[in-house]
């Protein structure tokens, strides 16, 4: 029963691997991967440069782990008279999954314009296109096939019956996306967002078999957030993200609860975060969070809440995320501007 219930478990895992072949990585922490979620998200926060790094480790309690790493860059600076602002990004990102080490690599450069609708510079609509190239592989002789298997016993050595098929464990090939947004502030003091993005629109041909490529589903994605100030020292930030790939849905949301160190209150950039987010009929997402000015790091977990819980005893997988901020000193700095694209 013990060898039956594993290889129940190795197969449930591997038919995830292979639905995930077709779909994009994504991350529970997904507001720390803003080129992979909208490229029109770009830009949007308190300064001229971040860098971001996220790594997520899931399903290590039953298979060979999950790992999948990302890192971004941002670089705002301001057009004409610091009323429009244009951002620059590069996003990367590493995913391997499975037995069989099926991984990806991308490399996305990214480009956002935010364009002033308002005289005081509280309201921007922003434009953003991201394109680069991504490669695929996986290994081999890693995997076993039935024509490997005699009397329920397995040969390495017998032909896997792919021989002729399976063309190449590799390719490489153009992806592209674009996305726009809208953030803005309700009241004073309760800035937020809305977005939308459509990836893939080149329609990009991927499978192993060579000639025989299929289409990439087509990506939709949603996003909104805000924040609301609670009072001097405490401040909610919602986060929502929202996608459609082929058949796959995915709906995610949550908030952090905000506390200022310091005494210059909301407007202090020192602060602990705790909160949690629900990916629908998936996870649960605690997340705690210290802000230390130039600096973030945040921790994550996944809760398994799908029918693959009792396999995974209800383990998902943690994702850490290191974040720097900061303004540039120069000219180009937004610094010295009233206000601009920020949340």
């Amino acid at each position: 029963m013990k060898t039956l219930r594993t290889i129940v478990i190795v197969m449930m895992c591997q038919l995830a691997m292979l639905r995930s072949a077709a779909q994009d990585i994504h991350m529970s922490q997904f507001y720390e991967t803003p080129i992979l979620r909208n490229p029109a998200l770009i830009g949007i926060f308190n300064g001229d440069v971040r860098v971001q790094a996220v790594y997520r480790n899931q399903w290590n309690s039953i298979t060979t782990p999950y790992q999948t790493g990302t890192l971004s860059g941002e670089l705002k600076f301001p057009v004409g008279q610091y009323y429009d602002y244009v951002t620059t990004g590069l996003q990367m990102s590493f995913d391997r999954a499975g037995q069989s080490q099926l991984q990806s690599v991308q490399v996305l450069p990214a480009l956002n314009y935010h364009k002033s609708l308002s005289e005081d510079k509280s309201s921007y609509l922003s434009l953003g296109v991201m394109g680069g190239f991504v490669q695929r592989q996986f290994n081999l002789s890693h995997l076993t096939f039935n024509n490997q298997y005699t009397n329920g016993r397995f040969e390495a050595s017998a032909p896997t019956g792919e021989e002729g098929r399976l063309a190449k464990q590799g390719y490489t090939y153009l992806d592209a996306g674009v996305g726009l947004s809208y953030n803005s502030l309700i009241g004073e003091d309760i800035p937020y967002y809305i977005g939308a993005a459509l990836y893939h629109f080149n329609k990009p041909k991927v499978s192993f078999y060579g000639d025989k490529g299929v289409e990439l589903p087509q990506k939709w994605s949603f996003n909104a957030g805000i924040t609301v100030p609670l009072d001097e020292k405490f401040k909610l930030i919602a986060q929502y993200n929202q996608m459609h790939q082929g058949t796959y849905n995915e709906y995610i949301g949550g908030a952090l609860l905000g506390y200022s160190l310091y005494d210059e209150g909301l407007e202090s950039d020192h602060g602990v975060y705790g909160g949690l987010f629900l990916r629908w009929n998936d996870a649960l997402v605690p997340v705690v969070k210290i802000d230390m000015g130039a600096y973030e790091l945040a921790m994550s977990y996944d809760v398994n809440i799908s029918t693959l819980r009792s396999a995974s005893r209800s383990f998902g997988g943690f994702e850490l995320s290191f974040v720097f901020k900061n303004f540039l000193n120069s000219r180009n700095s937004t610094l010295d501007a009233t206000n601009c694209p920020s949340f």
